[in-house]
């Protein structure tokens, strides 16, 4: 007998209705999810569509007429362009040009004379043709025109076009494009010496039982509290032309790769530290035990067994490194004297030679690397499995003397490294006039007396540090757990990661750079906050946004999911939870990210470099403009002030997290 099974018929597909806190919560994180579109999406879009505008001058655009001196009978019209072929005045190279060229119209009229009767008419032959009369624009198809006197001050104007002939142009330069090579060849190296000095700094602390962990640890995270062109003047004093030990150089020069390499080790040096060391405090004892069991040595160990276990910490560590050294522009700036590299041409083309579009197409070759780098980390990372389960034994390292006799060999020699270039800044900045008098004085901290922006620019960063941990503090926290803690949305909820990630990625100049195409744009709405602290603090924010956006992720992972469907159920909404609980519970994490927030702030260069004004230029960015005018020992003691600011606000931080966190964590004690 065969059984009669009846279906439904298909019905509505069910859908949840969203109650007011999910509105909300949609609505916060919209307005998050808008800024960092602001902040970031639109300003990178902007640059990359201004690598493909070029400039140059169409001179098939122009016409003229020439009187005789009667100034009554005209020649037949000619164009620019007919005039040039005949006298061949400008090769068709220098028609190129910036969005601010200028072609002095008499360039075409060899016998040109001012005191001349002649007279000469002009027009366009297109409604694009524009041309200056001194500072007055003209654009006009009809005929203008100028006696000779007036004619001498006509300058024609470039015209705008879209195309690929700046990244032509570019990789046909030997010269640009041989900061590819050299920019590629400095992060390689540096990131292999730094993943190697900060294995072997994590290996002693993690592995070992040797004594002063301790103090090797604050020492080896001195480098973040300072900005990256500090080594670079340390260097200088220790291996520049009159440096202390110049002669240990054995005549090479410090003043490129090597003097970039050995400055990059250092400011790169805490940060594959504190990657690496995380892996290698994660291990199980039972793995050391049946190596040791199977009678395997401990150099075969190390290699099957501890290497194999932290790989992941490796590979994150020196992709993390990489980026970091390839985007750097303080350090060569100040150390890296005739080797070119992508930050350094970055620079060159904006500051210097004021062509917008080419820094902008350095940018995007910039940002390759970095992208490249960060998707590759992010996939290895998806590859990292557990390394430890419920019965897991956490590693215990045991005495060994000669092991110990190493490790703090290794460390001591890592951190006289470290004190060594921070006491020689500290050194330089005391020196009256190097090396010619050797006495100590305050003078070089009188920065009102230098250029670079004085006292002023010092309480700029202040203040910039203060807003950019005060308001990135509370948006970054608020948009994690907005992404964290919504119901469904998986879309928006995608969409908003892929924005907080996307920061990670952006170099700093190259952030910067688009700031200058999208703010500074009178049509933007939002052009009224260039120039003003605002906009320093959204870049500082934007800057170190994803950070700070995982730290909280990972903070609120750790709270159980069953808070909200409670609150829900006792019809309290979600921001009493939020502030009764969720801060509360995360209020480390919130302290950790305020604390990142103030360092970076203080000791940020490239993001800010292209975008500060005279009234809020930084401490970061005087030691930049002390170092180009010749003051270098102003420079080291500005490096130093930001030393012992940053060094100032992590005592402060502790202090009051201990206290506030002994308030409000005593639950995890119980």
């Amino acid at each position: 007998m065969t059984e009669m099974t009846a279906e439904l018929p298909p019905g509505r597909r069910v859908r949840l209705s969203l109650d007011r806190d999910g509105i909300i919560k949609r609505i916060f994180m919209g307005v998050i999810a808008l800024y960092l579109v602001a902040a970031l999406a639109l300003p990178l879009y902007a640059m990359l569509s201004k690598s493909f505008v070029t400039y140059g001058f169409d001179l098939a655009r122009y016409e003229f007429q020439v009187s005789d001196e009667t100034g009554t009978v005209w020649s037949e019209p000619v164009t620019a362009e007919a005039l040039n072929a005949e006298l061949g005045s400008v090769p068709a190279d220098d028609l190129r040009s910036s969005s601010d060229g200028r072609l002095t119209a008499t360039t075409f009229f060899p016998d040109f004379s001012f005191r001349s009767p002649v007279k000469y008419r002009m027009r366009g032959t297109t409604d694009d043709a524009p041309w200056l009369v001194g500072l007055d624009l003209k654009n006009t198809t009809d005929w203008q025109e100028y006696d000779s006197n007036t004619f001498r001050r006509i300058n024609l104007r470039p015209v705008k076009s879209v195309g690929a002939q700046n990244y032509v142009e570019y990789f046909s330069n030997p010269t640009l494009f041989s900061s590819i090579q050299n920019s590629l060849y400095i992060a390689v190296v540096s990131t292999v010496l730094t993943v190697v000095f900060a294995f072997g700094f994590a290996y002693a602390i993690n592995r070992s039982c040797m004594p002063f962990k301790g103090a090797f640890r604050m020492i080896a995270m001195m480098p973040i509290l300072v900005p990256s062109l500090l080594p670079g003047i340390a260097l200088i004093y220790l291996f520049g032309n009159q440096g202390m030990m110049k002669s240990l150089l054995m005549g090479q020069s410090i003043y490129g790769p090597l003097g970039i390499v050995i400055g990059s080790v250092f400011f790169t040096f805490p940060h594959a530290l504190i990657i690496i060391s995380t892996a290698l405090s994660i291990a199980d004892q039972r793995q050391y035990e049946a190596a040791e069991s199977l009678r395997a040595s401990k150099w075969r160990t190390f290699w099957t067994v501890t290497i194999p276990g932290a790989r992941y910490g490796l590979i994150s560590a020196a992709f993390v490194t990489f980026t970091l050294v390839i985007t750097d522009f303080g350090l060569p700036k100040v150390i890296g004297g005739q080797y070119n590299v992508l930050a350094i041409d970055i620079y060159k083309q904006v500051i210097g030679q004021q062509n917008f579009e080419m820094g902008a197409v350095v940018s995007v070759i910039l940002l390759i690397p970095a992208v490249v780098a960060f998707l590759v980390d992010r996939q290895v990372q998806k590859k990292q499995v557990s390394l430890l389960s419920a019965r897991s034994v956490p590693y215990q390292p045991r005495p060994d003397r000669r092991l110990e006799a190493l490790c703090l060999a290794w460390c001591g020699t890592m951190a006289v490294f470290i004190v060594g270039i921070i006491a020689i800044c500290q050194y330089a900045a005391l020196i009256r006039f190097w090396p010619y008098d050797l006495s100590l004085s305050l003078k070089n901290y009188a920065f009102d007396r230098m250029d670079g922006g004085g006292w002023a620019a010092y309480w700029n960063s202040i203040k910039l540090a203060l807003m950019t941990a005060g308001i990135g503090t509370v948006v970054i926290f608020t948009g994690a757990y907005m992404v964290e803690k919504i119901d469904g949305f998986k879309t928006g909820r995608g969409l908003f990661q892929f924005l907080a990630m996307l920061p990670m990625a952006v170099p700093g100049m190259v952030l910067g750079l688009a700031y200058i195409f999208f703010f500074n744009n009178p049509a933007n709405p939002l052009h009224f906050i260039y120039g003003t602290m605002i906009i320093l603090v959204i870049s500082t924010v934007t800057h170190f946004y994803t950070v700070g956006h995982l730290t909280a992720l990972t903070a609120l992972k750790q709270i159980d999911a069953e808070f909200e469907p409670v609150a829900s159920s006792l019809r309290q909404p979600f921001y009493k939870l939020f502030a009764r609980v969720t801060v509360p519970v995360c209020l480390p994490a919130i302290l950790d990210i305020s604390i990142y927030l103030f360092v970076n702030a203080m000791t940020t260069v490239s993001a800010v470099v292209f975008i500060y004004s005279t009234h809020t230029a930084l401490a970061s960015i005087a030691v930049l403009n002390m170092d180009d005018a010749g003051d270098i020992a102003p420079a080291a003691a500005m490096g130093m002030m930001i030393f012992y600011t940053n060094a100032g606000a992590r005592i402060l931080h502790a202090l009051a997290s201990r206290r506030i966190l002994n308030r409000t964590q005593a639950w995890r004690l119980r």
